[in-house]
Formats: structure tokens, sequence, C-alpha cells
């Protein structure tokens, strides 16, 4: 039943239709040569068919991937990928196999290696929907989605959560938690791309579907997502009320990184609102730092860092946001992350505030070069913006200039003025 197969299409040309059902009746034992075909056929092994989850590999399996998942409760992300790497997943279920890989995909992307993640995910997303078991599809998606999302690929990232979005409305699973967390990391990929009118729709489409059919955790999972659209249109108010509310919702469930992440995402709001809150900033920060040191990823803790290192700043300490910007640069390494320019430039701005001309400007060419390796999003629009605000402030107009260039194109806005047009000098006056 599970495998969607009828007695004769499970018996095919290697047994009658009644030699099955005399099997599911229990009127007959079948042999380990017959069980063999039989399990080959369902997606399973001979093992399971025998055994169940009792079996020896099956047991020890789900042992061992229940001691990973302790690893990764505990922050061991490490530890995680060596024990599922010894398991040999060839003698246990497909299911079990994927439950594995999924963790295993988890894991990596607490390391930050999202290339790696993906390249688990695809496959078993495709495995996953030839099934079809579309929950779990939807689950490995918008693990998927927030990869390509971390890794700037916004393309792949919209077309791959469409796609399985589709085929949750045509499941007649739409409202479920796991469409509303789909659809709502989703609406962040459009964000990114910069389909800002598009994203503000569909999230208040997304508000009212979740007030009439979702759990708490996935209005949470709506609302947040919500937040960071008002965000995007600077309407920082309401991105207050959507944070606020989906924390509240959040709290109500068990413990993940997700309420440790909105925590760090409402003290960035709190730091860019009118009047600025870098004491309830650090509140925030200080309220999801536990959590997230121990579930979240390395980029993860940079922002919550970063974040720090801005509140200390405004708050005159200059020791402590130095700190914070430099241990963010330190956990997230060499590769070209968006947040590794973020963390420049709050370097950069510690040292300006210091008094370090050469040191800022080093830092500032740091976020600078960083951010030139990486695809154009609207994030990274809104960074060189900060970028050329800061050049600004320093004096240097060419390279402001520039900055703000960049911004203008990476948020879509190309120029008009045609090349090789030959420059004129133009007067008010006439």
């Amino acid at each position: 039943m599970a495998a969607g197969l009828s007695q004769t299409a499970l018996a095919g040309s290697a047994f009658s239709p009644s030699y099955i059902s005399l099997i599911e009746a229990g009127h007959r034992e079948p042999t380990d040569a017959a069980l063999g075909v039989l399990a080959e056929r369902l997606g399973t092994t001979l093992e399971f068919l025998k055994h169940g989850e009792d079996g020896p590999n099956e047991a020890r399996t789900r042992l061992e991937l229940d001691y990973a998942r302790l690893d990764l409760a505990s922050g061991d992300a490490t530890g995680a990928v060596q024990r599922i790497g010894a398991l040999d997943l060839s003698v246990v279920t497909p299911t079990l196999r994927i439950e594995a890989h999924t963790t295993l995909a988890r894991a990596h992307e607490l390391l930050g290696e999202l290339e790696t993640a993906i390249s688990l995910l695809e496959p078993l997303l495709v495995e996953t929907q030839q099934r079809p078991d579309h929950l779990r599809a939807a689950v490995l998606t918008t693990a998927l989605v927030g990869c390509y999302l971390e890794a700037g690929d916004l393309h792949r990232a919209v077309e791959v959560g469409e796609s399985t979005l589709g085929e949750l409305d045509g499941a007649d699973l739409v409202g479920t938690d796991e469409h509303l967390r789909l659809a709502s990391t989703v609406l962040w990929a459009y964000v990114e791309r910069g389909d800002l009118l598009y994203a503000t729709h569909r999230a208040a489409e997304l508000v009212r579907l979740a007030e009439s059919l979702g759990t708490p955790r996935g209005r949470g999972s709506v609302y947040w997502n919500a937040a960071l659209v008002a965000e995007q249109r600077r309407d920082y108010e309401l991105a207050q009320r959507y944070t606020e509310r989906a924390l509240a919702l959040l709290s109500e469930g068990e413990p993940d990184r997700d309420l440790p992440r909105l925590r760090v995402n409402y003290a960035w709001l709190l730091l860019r609102s009118e009047p600025a809150d870098p004491q309830g900033a650090l509140e925030q920060i200080e309220r999801a730092e536990p959590g997230l040191t121990i579930v979240g990823s390395s980029l993860d803790v940079a922002r919550l860092q970063v974040e720090r290192s801005r509140a200390h700043l405004l708050l005159g300490d200059e020791v402590a946001a130095e700190a914070d910007a430099r241990a963010a640069l330190a956990g997230l390494g060499d590769s070209p992350r968006l947040e590794g320019a973020t963390a420049h430039i709050a370097l950069g701005d510690v040292l300006d505030a210091r008094g370090d001309a050469e040191g800022a400007a080093a830092a500032y060419q740091w976020g600078a070069d960083m951010l030139g390796m990486m695809a154009a999003t609207r994030h990274s629009a809104g960074v060189w913006r900060d970028l050329g605000d800061r050049y600004l402030r320093r004096g240097d107009v060419d390279a402001a200039a520039r900055a703000f260039d960049r911004a203008l194109r990476e948020a879509g806005f190309q120029p008009s003025m045609p090349a090789g047009v030959p420059r004129q000098t133009w007067s008010l006056g006439g």
C-alpha cells in the first residue's frame, strides 16, 4: 500500500497474485530468495520485511542516527558528520537512509559547507517526490531553499521552492505547517531577488492563510518572513510588530534554532529603529546566544556577533565592539560570504570610531573585495549602500560613488547612458 502497488503489480512475472494474497493472509512463509525479490520491488530490504524496525541493521543505524542528532543538539556538527559517515546505509530501508542523509546535510549546513549540503539534499528531494511523500518533500525543500539562499543562488531557490509548493497545492496540503514554512522561506528568496512588490502581496496572503489554518509554529514562520519583507520596505514599525508576534508564537513550541535566530533579527530591527535601542538589542542577543551557540550555524553565530558589535559601538564600548567583529571574522574564515562583508564593515566602523583611519580603510576595502566576489542580491545591494555611506563619511567621494553605483546595479538599476556616448559639460544657466 505504501509503495502504491497492487498485488498483481507486486507479483510481476515471478509470482502469482494469489501467492501474494496468501503471504498477506499469513498462509504462506516466503523464502529469503522470494523476500529479496519482493523487497527490491517494494523499495525496502529483506531484513525489514522479516523483522521490521527491530532488525539488527535497522536498529543499529537508527541508534547511531539518534546519537548523531544528539551531537547536533550539543553543537558538535563535526561529530555528527563522522558518525553518519561510518554507517553502511545500503543495508537499511530507504526511509531511514533519507533520514540519515537529511541529518548529514543539516550537519554540513551548520558547518557552513553549503555546497555539500545541497549535493545531499537535491537527490533526496527527487527520490522523495517520486515515492511520493509530499510532506517530507516539503521539509527537504525548505532546507534546500535555505541553503540556496545562503549560497546566493536565488533563481534555483525560487525554482525548487515553487515546484514543491505546486505539488502541495495539488495534494490539498495547503495550510499545513510544512506548506507554511516552505512558502514563507520562498518568500524571502523573492525579497532577495528584488521582487519586493510580489513578495509584499504574497506575505499578506500567507498571513491570512496562516491565521485561518496554521498552527502556532506555522504562523510564527509566516510572521517572521513577513517581518523581513516589511524590513526591506523600510517599514520598521510593521516589521517590529510582525517580529514580536512571531516571537510569541514560536516561544510556545519546542526550542530550536528558529527562536534564537528570530531574536537576532529583532536585535537588528532595534538597532535601526528611530531612535535606536542598543540596550534592547543586547538583551535580545543575550537571550539568543545560548541556543544559537549550540544549534546555530557558523553564519548564525557570526550574525549575532556583528549585531552585538554594532550595539556595543552605539553604547560607546569600542573594546567589546571590536572583539565581537573580530570573533565573527574568525568564525567565518575566508570564504566569500555576505556575512563576512558585513563583519568587515562592522570592524571598520569600530576602527574609525577609535581614530584608526588606516585600519578602517583596510577593513572597508576587505568588505568591498568580498562583496565583489558574490552574486548580486537585494541584500548585497544594501551592504554596498552601507559601504558607500562609510566612504562618503570619510571623504572618499570616488569610492563612495563606486559603491553607490554597485548598490544600484545589484538592486536592478542599470546605467541609462549608453557606453561610448561623448561626455558633455552641462550648466544650470544653459
